[in-house]
């Protein structure tokens, strides 16, 4: 059974679902920071240790709550990655440092984490395969790849170098008003990707065991994998965790497995291409508190 706590934000009373080890939350409607006494930080278990709790009383499984029940994975799962690293070369949109993010990402990797080359997909302006090219029809196919067939065990990773932006969205489900979105070769003609389509097609299906991380060096990229809870943390290591479940109620977490999001910037923030000494032309993301 996972271990979850509702409460009502202190300033507009918006319920909140803590994570566990939280001991507070920030609401995203209001941005008022609830705290929550240690001893109250989880739901007792029932009177009865038979019963078993309805499905309407049962919170939608968290990506951060303990492991879900059921046998352990497989821990010699595939590792499978999609590295995109976009230069939008001879635009006014061109950036420097992507195409060398992908290859350092590449490179981490083979030789840290023994990810097998022919399990890396990337997406570069340099690759000579046509469908390797980074534009929005073949970005789409190479998230369809990296979830396709995953099972208990697996490590996937996304990695995204490149522009981001945002929208306007319409339907209610983003605190801020915008959907965030990532910009591929051909967005211009084409458009971009927007959150709510890279959260259904690499978060909700997948499955207990499987673990995803993500790592996004763009503009606006906070939470464009539109995953439930957002933890914020400062330069001296505070943090404090944000609720960004829709009110609408959609479940925008995974189908029990683990998604983990690194994001350069905050939505409403940018990221900036500079040259630093020790590698000249890498893309870094300038941040603020």
């Amino acid at each position: 059974m996972y271990s979850y706590m509702l409460v009502n934000c202190s300033k507009c009373q918006t319920p909140l679902q803590l994570p566990p080890g939280a001991e507070s939350i920030r609401c995203v409607i209001c941005q008022a920071v609830t705290h929550v006494a240690v001893h109250s930080r989880y739901v007792p278990p029932p009177s009865n240790p038979t019963a078993r709790p309805s499905p309407s009383t049962l919170a939608p499984p968290s990506p951060y709550n303990h492991a879900p029940p059921g046998p352990p994975p497989n821990q010699h799962g595939r590792k499978k990655a999609v590295i995109v690293g976009i230069s939008y070369k001879y635009s006014r949109h061109e950036l420097k440092g992507c195409i060398n993010d992908a290859k350092c990402m590449r490179h981490l990797l083979m030789t840290k984490f023994q990810f097998p080359q022919d399990s890396i997909l990337m997406l570069t302006e340099e690759e000579t395969d046509p469908y390797r090219i980074p534009n929005k029809q073949n970005m789409r196919l190479a998230l369809f790849w990296l979830v396709q067939g995953c099972q208990p065990g697996d490590s996937l990773l996304f990695h995204y170098s490149g522009h981001g932006s945002r929208q306007r969205n319409y339907n209610g489900d983003e605190a801020d008003g915008y959907d965030e979105t990532l910009c591929p070769l051909d967005f211009e003609t084409q458009g971009m990707i927007v959150d709510d389509e890279i959260n259904a097609t690499i978060v909700r299906p997948l499955p207990h065991g499987v673990r995803l991380h993500a790592m996004i060096d763009a503009c606006h990229s906070g939470t464009v994998l539109d995953l439930p809870f957002l933890c914020r943390m400062n330069r001296n290591g505070q943090y404090v965790w944000e609720d960004h479940r829709p009110r609408s109620g959609i479940w925008k977490g995974t189908n029990g497995g683990d998604v983990i999001s690194l994001s350069g910037c905050d939505d409403d923030q940018t990221s900036a291409d500079t040259s630093v000494s020790f590698m000249k032309g890498k893309k870094k993301n300038w941040l603020r508190d």
